[in-house]
């Protein structure tokens, strides 16, 4: 069999913790193999060991047949050996080309060529069909277009194996399809790619074969066209997977949230939500479904005091709370799980233990007289760790050191110990595996059965249907439509999210 890529029982280690306990993966030319496992089953660990990131303890890896040490990221490259990481590494500040040829820079009488290599990174971008402006300024371009930067920085370095990180948990619905189609283009060039995802759907789109590892142990290899995704689901977690979300019939109760011609202006003053309407009761989920930039992070950022509003009235329990400080709105019971936990969510370089009490630290018995009781914040901590089975070695470890899901499980725990009236969860489960999912979506709907209000934002249709008593949806600034998840499907919900009224989208989806 001509493998390009083995690596033969390998075993990774951080001070008494194996990551990577005894691991197999061969990758063979032409083939999009994916990489499966539960956030913090050890997925990119063992990725960064083959790219020079991290050494081995034990093991073997072989290129193109031929054991090899790879000792740092450079030895990787020039065994052809890319990755396009899931936290992109760009200088904001420097163009598509700089960034591209950063540390390979093109020289011509002692000066870099960029001209040069503006005309390489053209002409690669166009071979694979990646549509990049070799002179946009990378802070100017979308998420999506900074990942392509990422494809083109492997490709411009020469690499016939592509290891793409959780490629699509930054990506919209749309932007997951095109990387879909290049990761396709890459294959037929002659690459070879392994896919690190915990995402079912894409393995079943895209994937040959499928390696899955648990808790650091490799469970096994299968060829894709030979499963289904309950079946991988079920290796993935070591158990069966429910699907589909089992809640009752939501009982809901009074107003709690009520947006009345809401306003919120944009950096350069364009009506970024316009004359917004929307409530929220107690007992109900309302879900948001809109294409990325509608307006739904201006919202959630107004009714959470993190961005100013500019007209119109947001009411919880009856009292109006707009433009009030982020602590206020908290403290008249408001939990928020953050769209960006890395940026609004988490303080990374704190211990997990400090950032269960970030919204609660200043109240009694975690201070008193503004002198922070450690011991009281430590248990806290040790009660919600254990609740919420947020798996950390320990509650002093940095919240950084965390995997993604573990991280989102330690802001859910904190936000909903607080006992909140309105629970506002933007993109909960972005970037989750299918275990963390259904834990996050359980805790959603307790909330709910616990009479309070929730107010669940996401691209994820399949979520919006699935755990939504309504669906609000959000376009250009405005609700367009409330619709009932029973009564709609994936395709009308699309037709109104692109601006189509309830009539044009039902005869669309009925025909």
């Amino acid at each position: 069999m001509n493998f390009v890529i083995e690596m033969l029982n390998i075993r990774k280690e951080f001070g008494g913790f194996v990551a990577n306990d005894n691991i197999t993966l061969q990758l063979k030319k032409g083939e999009i193999h994916a990489l499966l496992g539960e956030n913090g089953a050890g997925k990119s660990t063992l990725m960064n060991v083959l790219f020079g990131l991290y050494q081995p303890e034990k093991g073997e890896i072989r290129v193109k047949g031929k054991p090899v040490k790879i000792t740092n990221p450079n030895i990787a490259n020039d065994l052809g050996i890319g990755m396009v990481h899931q936290h992109f590494m760009l200088v904001d500040t420097f163009t598509v080309t700089e960034n591209i040829i950063l540390g390979r820079e093109i020289t011509t009488g002692g000066r870099i060529d960029l001209k040069k290599a503006e005309k390489e990174v053209r002409e690669i971008s166009e071979r694979y069909g990646l549509a990049v402006d070799p002179q946009a300024k990378i802070s100017d371009i979308s998420v999506g277009m900074q990942q392509r930067v990422e494809i083109l920085k492997t490709l411009y370095r020469g690499a016939e194996i592509v290891i793409f990180d959780e490629p699509s948990a930054v990506l919209t619905p749309q932007e997951i399809k095109e990387l879909m189609q290049i990761m396709k283009t890459l294959i037929k060039e002659g690459k070879s790619i392994i896919l690190i995802t915990h995402k079912l759907k894409e393995i079943m789109e895209v994937a040959d074969r499928c390696t899955v590892i648990r808790k650091g142990k490799g469970i096994g290899t299968v060829n894709v066209s030979e499963t289904n995704p309950n079946e991988l689901a079920s290796l993935m977690v070591g158990r069966e997977v429910v699907f589909k979300t089992e809640k009752a019939e939501a009982k809901p109760g009074q107003g709690v949230l009520e947006v009345q011609n809401l306003v919120v202006k944009d950096p350069r003053g364009i009506n970024i939500v316009n004359d917004l309407n929307l409530s929220v009761n107690a007992g109900e989920i309302v879900g948001i479904a809109g294409i990325d930039g509608n307006g739904q992070t201006e919202l959630i950022e107004a009714i959470t005091g993190l961005r100013k509003a500019e007209s119109g009235s947001i009411k919880l329990n009856g009292k109006d709370i707009i433009n009030q400080t982020p602590r206020k709105i908290t403290e008249s019971g408001v939990g928020h799980i953050p769209q960006d936990r890395h940026k609004h969510g988490l303080v990374l370089n704190f211990p997990i233990g400090e950032n269960m009490v970030l919204q609660t630290y200043n109240k009694k018995p975690y201070s008193k007289s503004g002198v922070l009781n450690f011991k009281e914040i430590y248990k806290k901590a040790r009660t919600l760790i254990s609740e919420y089975d947020v798996r950390t070695p320990s509650e002093y470890t940095l919240a950084r050191a965390l995997s993604g899901g573990n991280q989102q499980k330690a802001i859910i725990g904190r936000e909903v110990d607080r006992n909140p009236d309105l629970l506002i969860a933007a993109q909960p489960t972005r970037g989750l595996d299918v275990g963390a999912i259904e834990f996050i979506h359980k805790r959603l709907i307790e909330q709910r059965d616990n009479g309070k209000a929730v107010l669940l934002v996401s691209f994820e249709l399949d979520e919006i249907l699935n755990v939504s008593d309504r669906i609000a949806v959000i376009y250009e600034g405005k609700i367009v439509a409330i619709v009932n998840p029973k009564e709609t499907s994936e395709q009308e919900l699309g037709l109104l999210m692109a601006g189509s009224n309830r009539k044009e989208a039902g005869e669309h989806s009925n025909a």
